[in-house]
């Protein structure tokens, strides 16, 4: 699926409760941009059985007492499998496909999540490319404030030269 079908996907399965979808529709030039310096349109993300992504919580070594908590998304099922091993593979946790886009888009609702790291070459977990939670809220936020009319922030029923 391009990254257009899964803006559409989005916004057909966005709740219609007369808001969602239209920002979802505003804010699919920053989903793009992001998921366009990726080199997948899908990824493989580790869920527990009731579809709650998995978090890896890090901390720095030279200061133990800071953590984040991170995501993996991976190129390949394969990839995902093998880190799974690594990380004592529990009979609860599987890897399943995601666009890329939804991936973008979820991270905006999951507060809990400081990063997530897309590992974009088959068979090298090392190296990874991080999208930081709070990166991806600026330029969302940057998005909704260019695409909002001017006319939007008077009420509806009152023309803007009332007085």
């Amino acid at each position: 699926m391009d990254l257009e079908e899964q803006i559409q996907v989005l916004i057909k399965d966005a709740p219609a409760d007369g808001t969602t979808p239209q920002i979802v529709e505003a804010i699919a030039p920053v989903l793009t941009q992001l998921a366009s310096q990726l080199q997948h349109r899908e990824y493989y993300i580790l869920q527990t059985l009731d579809q709650g992504w998995l978090l890896t919580t890090l901390s720095y070594r030279a200061n133990p007492e800071v953590e984040k908590n991170v995501i993996y998304a991976f190129p390949t099922l394969k990839d995902a499998a093998d880190f799974d091993s690594q990380s004592a593979s529990d009979p609860q946790v599987m890897a399943l496909s995601v666009p890329v886009i939804h991936i973008l888009f979820q991270m905006l609702a999951i507060d809990n999540v400081n990063s997530i790291v897309f590992f974009d070459t088959p068979g090298n977990l090392a190296s990874g490319t991080e999208v930081r939670r709070g990166d991806i809220q600026k330029l969302v936020q940057a998005q909704l404030q260019r695409v909002r009319p001017a006319t939007q922030s008077y009420p509806s029923n009152l023309p803007p030269d009332i007085a």
